[in-house]
């Protein structure tokens, strides 16, 4: 493992793993995801970036993705548009609605889907950054629709017991230092793409 990096490859897909708990490198995470988004552009034809972050602040375990845009929100990002905080949500009961509002409104953007996951023992504390949609809710056994053309998750548990309960076990402290990596790397990748932006 590269400074507590690692790329796997799962169902044929591209996978990086980031360990959020020993030696992140937030510039790594940030680096990868910014090529990552220059390549989707290019290849969907897609002109801006959306970040969005899905979950909910009623489960200390499923709020990984409104934390993220909740801190995002507060940095006032001038080329990254969120949506999903803990004020506005983005979950399993508005995700149809918020997805026919992307295909609506929000046609040129590529999007960053992000969300908490469970995985193994080994795993958890861990960021995932891949290409291709996500399945939100798959982690306690729920059928939603896949969303994204790239997606960050954060292992908040591992994945021995599907049961919506066991995400309101997390603790707290794994899911803010997850969150606070993530939202760092994302702001970096924001003065990446100021820095590459034409005068």
């Amino acid at each position: 493992m590269e400074t507590r990096q690692r790329k796997a490859f799962s169902a044929g897909r591209e996978l990086y793993y980031y360990d959020t708990e020993r030696e992140f490198e937030s510039a790594k995470l940030a680096a990868r995801l910014y090529l990552m988004i220059r390549e989707e552009m290019k290849s969907r034809n897609k002109g801006h970036i959306l970040i969005l972050c899905i979950g909910t602040d009623r489960s200390t375990g499923d709020s990984l993705g409104p934390l993220i845009g909740y801190h995002l929100r507060r940095r006032h990002l001038k080329y990254i548009q969120v949506l999903g905080t803990l004020s506005q949500p983005v979950h399993a009961m508005n995700l149809e609605e918020t997805l026919k509002l992307l295909r609506q409104y929000y046609p040129d953007y590529l999007v960053v889907a992000v969300d908490a996951s469970v995985g193994t023992d080994t795993r958890v504390g861990c960021v995932t950054l891949g290409r291709g949609a996500i399945r939100p809710g798959l982690g306690v056994s729920k059928e939603l629709d896949p969303v994204g053309d790239l997606f960050i998750t954060g292992i908040v548990s591992s994945c021995g017991s599907f049961d919506p309960l066991m995400l309101q076990s997390i603790r707290l402290n794994i899911v803010m230092q997850m969150a606070e990596c993530v939202c760092e790397s994302i702001c970096l990748v924001e003065k990446l793409w100021e820095s590459a932006a034409p005068v």
